[in-house]
């Protein structure tokens, strides 16, 4: 992607959902790691990827771009993404549910003291 401007947000939102469609994507263990503990297959990641937005770009990343995703899968469960978007594909970092007391809402995280 790197003829991409990690910093705009819409033509990242839009390499992340063409690479999705295409089903460019990589899982790191981790991230499948986390897929098994809480019951979440593939084909909910591209689902909450097709209709997902970035809730924070990581565009300076020190290993390089990334960002953090929200969407919905057809079973509507809110699944949180982290992916790299630095690569010639998609590689997805982490995949979970976005639960408390980490997260207030799906979207909205809590404020640490």
């Amino acid at each position: 992607m790197s003829y991409l401007n990690p910093e705009d947000t819409n033509a990242v939102m839009k390499w992340i959902k063409v690479q999705a469609a295409a089903e460019a994507v990589r899982l790191t263990a981790h991230a499948q790691q986390e897929m098994v503990a809480e019951e979440i297959d593939f084909d909910e990641v591209l689902q909450a990827i097709a209709n997902d937005d970035i809730l924070e770009n990581y565009s300076k990343h020190q290993r390089g771009a990334c960002c953090l995703l929200f969407g919905i899968t057809n079973r509507n469960r809110p699944l949180q993404i982290v992916c790299t978007t630095s690569g010639a594909v998609l590689i997805i970092i982490t995949v979970y549910v976005p639960k408390q007391p980490k997260w207030i809402t799906p979207t909205q995280r809590r404020q640490l003291l």
